[in-house]
């Protein structure tokens, strides 16, 4: 499997979901985002990392480093390793001198947990061709604000907005909404389009 290695650019609360967060990917060595949506907690749990804030009691991804090093093993390497139905799956690979082990985690927690271990983030590079998104900043604005106005007044979604509109419409979208850093709406409209190929 081609891995890719992944670094953080961001964690902002999700606009379209009530007690979400987006967690925003971005490929070490090129240009593809990959945005996931995370529940508070696990946010919670990354930001903390990233903030390096210490908490007055150890968070559940704390204790397991705690329970890790007094086992003597390591979190060598996270990957996002499968994408079914829209959602993400990753494995942790641990180990000690003697031998590794793979486990299953869901991504934020992997990578909370890797945070903690100062462990490398991984992609399969198909997973990232599938689900990544293309940061293009020097294309043409497009009419997304148009768009919106036209769900509200209709009062429908945007995902329910954006399914009777052409895929070359949706790509300019897609590519303004990259510009704009809004990486919600970017997820929904390359979803959309994922549905279309």
């Amino acid at each position: 499997m081609k891995k890719v290695k992944l670094e953080i650019l961001g964690l902002s609360p999700s606009p379209s979901q009530q007690g979400s967060f987006a967690l925003i990917l971005g490929e070490e060595m090129g240009n593809r985002r990959l945005p996931i949506i995370i529940g508070v907690f696990e946010a919670q749990a990354i930001a903390v990392q990233m903030e390096a804030i210490a908490p007055n009691r150890p968070m559940t991804h704390d204790l397991f480093k705690s329970f890790a090093n007094a086992l003597k093993f390591t979190v060598k390497e996270v990957v996002i390793s499968d994408l079914r139905e829209g959602i993400f799956f990753a494995k942790i690979l641990c180990g000690d001198s003697l031998s590794d082990v793979e486990v299953d985690a869901r991504p934020s927690d992997a990578i909370a947990i890797a945070l903690r271990f100062d462990a490398p983030i991984y992609i399969a590079d198909h997973i990232l061709e599938e689900a990544g998104i293309v940061n293009a900043p020097n294309e043409d604005d497009l009419l997304s604000e148009d768009v919106s106005e036209e769900a509200d007044s209709r009062k429908m979604s945007f995902s329910d907005q954006i399914r009777g509109m052409s895929t070359e419409k949706l790509q300019k979208m897609l590519e303004e909404a990259l510009q704009n850093e809004e990486y919600e709406k970017a997820a929904q409209l390359r979803d959309e389009l994922g549905r279309r190929n």
